[in-house]
């Protein structure tokens, strides 16, 4: 499919750190033959670049250099067949460009600088076969290491045993819910489908009767075809702002869980780092060695522990206010695809009243 989209970015993300800024969104989008293209905008008063403002051409696959954490949550599809698929890329990519410009660390990465500013293609390679494996292996790993840790050692932080307990509910419920509504939004593609098929037998039938009924016909199959339009952006409108909403904190919550996990692989090692400075003093060799180890592992427990708390709270507000925008927009969306539906209705009736 050849197509563009102009004018998609929603709200540019404005971040104020004292006097310094810096705004990213997608001004412009090209879906071509094999790639889409997005136009990517930039304002900042950042000492760290060289200009103020700069927009860039980026390919989807650029946007691997960037964070794998980040990138994995975003990833869509490219080959949109329909407008509804090719504009939820586009937003896909523009709300993972805004996450990271309103990250406290990401926003002040070289490879986020170097993918807004740089205006030549950045050449980025896929993973081969044998990162692909060691990247499953690793997972499994993880998996495994998480389930361990998860049974055999308690939090000293009541905050966190918390945290860890409602995303792991959360989860759930998350799930859960992009389950009931992915089905709901096909049933309302297939609503729309036999609208086709109503409108096309209504359409044959009108060709073997009179001329009366025929005109009848094809006022109703015309009104079914409008009626199938109409529910059909219906169910994009709730794939993009209810579906993908709801999948993409799913996905949210899975990091926030990673990062727990990891935050207690920290306390873990540092009780090992405790026990092994007992066994050293206690055999009067190797002290210092293991008193090194054990500040090192107290104070990684410390650093990862405060930045996951501000990550968590963070997590927290950005959830409320993004299902509340989607939600919000969600129903305006639908508020006018059912005054239309309506206003539609009412037309083909007074038509189909006029005729008799």
């Amino acid at each position: 499919m050849d197509g563009s989209l102009d004018h998609v970015a929603t709200t540019a993300v404005d971040l104020t750190d004292g006097d310094a800024f810096l705004t990213v969104d997608i001004s412009d989008a090209l879906s071509e033959r094999d790639w889409v293209k997005f136009t990517v905008h930039s304002k900042t008063s950042m000492s760290e670049f060289t200009k103020g403002e700069f927009s860039v051409i980026r390919l989807h696959e650029e946007f691997r250099n960037l964070t794998k954490e980040e990138f994995n949550k975003m990833k869509q599809e490219l080959e949109a067949e329909y407008l509804a698929t090719f504009k939820k890329t586009v937003a896909m990519h523009e709300t993972f460009l805004c996450r990271l410009a309103a990250h406290p660390v990401f926003r002040f990465d070289r490879n986020l600088h170097i993918f807004l500013e740089f205006d030549k293609e950045l050449n980025v390679r896929g993973k081969n076969k044998k990162e692909k494996l060691a990247e499953i292996w690793s997972s499994f790993h993880k998996s495994g290491d998480e389930l361990l840790l998860g049974n055999t050692l308690k939090d000293v932080d009541e905050f966190f045993e918390n945290e860890r307990n409602f995303i792991l509910d959360y989860q759930n419920q998350l799930r859960d819910s992009t389950i009931k509504s992915d089905k709901m939004i096909l049933l309302q593609k297939y609503l729309a489908d036999n609208y086709i098929k109503i409108s096309q037998g209504m359409t044959e039938l009108s060709s073997l009767n009179d001329a009366d009924l025929a005109g009848f016909l094809v006022k109703v199959a015309e009104a079914l075809e409008k009626m199938r339009r109409i529910d059909g952006r219906v169910a994009s409108d709730q794939d993009l702002k209810l579906a993908d909403t709801l999948r993409y904190h799913m996905r949210d919550t899975n990091a926030a869980k990673d990062l727990l996990y990891r935050r207690l692989r920290c306390l873990a090692n540092y009780e090992n780092a405790n026990k092994n400075l007992e066994k050293a003093r206690t055999r009067n060799r190797e002290v210092n060695v293991a008193e090194n180890l054990q500040t090192e592992a107290c104070q990684r427990f410390e650093n990862i522990s405060a930045k996951a708390k501000d990550e968590l709270k963070l997590l927290r507000t950005r959830r409320v206010a993004a299902f509340q925008k989607s939600l919000t927009e969600l129903a305006e969306l639908e508020l006018k695809h059912s005054k239309a539906h309506a206003q539609m209705l009412r037309t083909t009736i007074s038509a189909l009243k006029a005729d008799l």
